[in-house]
């Protein structure tokens, strides 16, 4: 029985996606040519493929059957088109990146103009999220972690510096009024900007001098979702609210202007830099080996 490649990669996006709309978005094409794919498969063979509502599509059976075998066998598909792709004089297509809050800020503006320059006919499509995700159910080739949080099985590629810190600072007015902390514990008597990860578990503030380690679970007027709404949390901290604690590279250029002032900085702790990680079980494509090898290339000898 002889069936469409396109319309097995339809349902398979609408399955993994459990939406007609998300899949739409994912592949660039119309819901209703996705709905159409699926129709027209789902004909073909006979059988109903998904279970379709208001609110959701999910596969029956023998839907969720065919996604076992159809994942493995569309992937081996994909990769052998990428080995010819590998002929082109210049790589071509998209490259999706799930990235934390933090990297799009940081690390990825000193990286992104150059690469698209050299690479003209590369789209690079970034999602900024803090929850970690399964990279490849999701649909992106590549993601950027710091190494406490990277998957197994993944290739781990350094990206950005190598060495970093988490900062605390305050506002001049702030420590005019209640004074300057000479000891992390001391956070424990003072107005905290804090935060919270995805899951709901407080963001615990850690320092480290001379081997001593100190781990101090603040609390303050403002709890933030760690990420995206980390600026409301600076200009909390530049309009005397509280004490911050966030990325030494976010800060400085607040230190610079004199709005916060570093604060127990003898205690600011180093930790690894990020990385950019993939799946190391197939052949990268073509958009993300540039990527990879653009990366590598700006490393210092």
């Amino acid at each position: 029985m002889m069936v469409d490649v396109g319309d097995l990669n339809a349902f398979l996006a609408v399955a993994e996606r459990g939406s007609f709309r998300g899949a739409a978005r994912r592949l660039n094409v119309s819901a209703s040519g996705l709905s159409e794919a699926v129709r027209r498969l789902e004909s073909k063979l006979g059988i109903r493929l998904l279970h379709r509502t208001t609110r959701s599509v999910v596969a029956t059976e023998a839907g969720a059957r065919l996604i076992e075998r159809l994942r493995p066998a569309l992937a081996e598909v994909e990769a052998a088109l990428e080995v010819v792709d590998t002929f082109r004089d210049r790589p071509a297509g998209t490259l999706r990146l799930n990235v934390p809050v933090v990297a799009a800020r940081l690390i990825l503006p000193a990286i992104v103009p150059d690469f698209l320059a050299r690479y003209p006919d590369i789209t690079l499509e970034v999602a900024a999220e803090d929850d970690f995700i399964d990279l490849v159910a999701a649909g992106f080739d590549a993601g950027i972690r710091y190494d406490e949080r990277l998957e197994r099985d993944m290739i781990a590629v350094p990206i950005g510096p190598r060495v970093q810190r988490s900062a605390t600072a305050a506002a001049p007015a702030y420590l005019a009024r209640k004074g300057r902390p000479e000891h992390p514990e001391d956070l424990l008597s003072h107005s905290c900007l804090t935060g919270r990860f995805g899951s709901g578990a407080v963001l615990i503030w850690e320092f480290e001098r001379d081997g001593e380690i100190v781990r101090v679970e603040p609390r303050g007027p403002l709890v933030i979702r760690t990420g995206a709404t980390a600026d409301l949390a600076v200009d909390a901290a530049i309009a005397g609210t509280g004490i911050i604690h966030l990325f030494e590279d976010w800060l400085r250029p607040h230190f610079a202007r004199g709005t916060l002032v570093p604060v127990l900085e003898p205690w600011w702790q180093p930790y690894s830099g990020p990385f950019l990680y993939y799946p190391g079980r197939r052949l990268p494509p073509p958009p993300l080996r540039a990527f990879v090898d653009f990366i590598r290339s700006r490393r210092p000898g």
